[in-house]
């Protein structure tokens, strides 16, 4: 059983070891009708890479990503390279693909402190806290790795709703730009699916990280002839599991909602 006091989400024990799904939601791109919520839906996890999508429309409208391959950025030593797919020259595509963190520092360092945080404050994103881990200054480049950015499921549906009715303050070939990084393909059951997986270590209230229980996000949007809808779920495992959580989130939501035509 998954207990909830005061926002904090107290898990089994570890030799019930399993996955929780804390929230799964679904809503009505257009009329903004839920279609489906399960759980606790307004507990605030950190937004890990889930980010991304919010700094890919930063990046367009900024001037600072110019397609979908361009710019090229060089893979320089010390940053970020605990993946393999990391070191290496990294373009808009495949900073997306493998889901690069150094490539979104490199974003939001051209952007610059000020510039930066008032995105985040127009798009209305989450707690809306980029200043990073606790007195180390360092909100530009951490504030969305397991630090002081937060967001709920409930508020990534809203901002991708406010995504997809072009209700954020960017420009026309922003939202004509960002979209196709987020591209997963057409489903089974007829959706054609666009979203990102995240994870992270869980936090507690004070924000310090509970190492070995992370939390897995796959957020984003489906159309299917002019229907859209968005959606997010949050899970939180009770130990760290073999596959990322991010990746199991995003195959049991697929499987959950769009493997079958008439799921809602």
């Amino acid at each position: 059983m998954l207990a909830i006091v005061a926002g904090t989400v107290f898990l089994p024990q570890a030799s019930q070891a399993k996955t929780i799904t804390v929230c799964t939601l679904l809503a009505d791109a257009k009329t903004g009708e839920t279609l489906i919520t399960q759980g606790d839906c307004q507990h605030r996890a950190s937004a890990a890479s889930t980010f991304k999508i919010a700094i890919s429309l930063m990046g367009y409208d900024a001037g600072i990503l110019k397609d979908t391959h361009h710019p090229i950025l060089p893979f320089k030593a010390g940053y970020p390279d605990w993946r393999k797919e990391w070191q290496q020259d990294t373009d808009p595509a495949s900073w997306i693909k493998y889901s690069v963190v150094w490539y979104s520092q490199q974003i939001t360092q051209r952007l610059g402190k000020d510039r930066y945080e008032n995105y985040v404050r127009a798009f209305e994103y989450g707690n809306g806290d980029v200043s990073g881990d606790k007195g180390k200054n360092n909100g530009l480049t951490r504030a969305w790795l397991s630090s002081s950015l937060q967001i709920s499921p409930a508020e990534q549906v809203a901002f991708l709703q406010k995504l997809l009715r072009h209700e954020l303050p960017v420009s026309k070939a922003t939202y004509e730009m960002a979209p196709k990084l987020f591209d997963i393909g057409e489903q089974a059951g007829g959706w054609h699916v666009f979203g990102k997986t995240g994870a992270a270590l869980s936090q507690k209230p004070d924000g310090n990280v509970i190492k070995g229980q992370p939390v897995g996000w796959f957020v984003g949007w489906a159309e299917k002839g002019d229907r859209q809808v968005v959606f997010a779920r949050l899970t939180r495992d009770t130990t760290r599991p073999a596959q990322p959580p991010g990746f199991t989130a995003r195959d049991a939501i697929l499987a959950d909602l769009f493997a079958k035509d008439g799921q809602f």
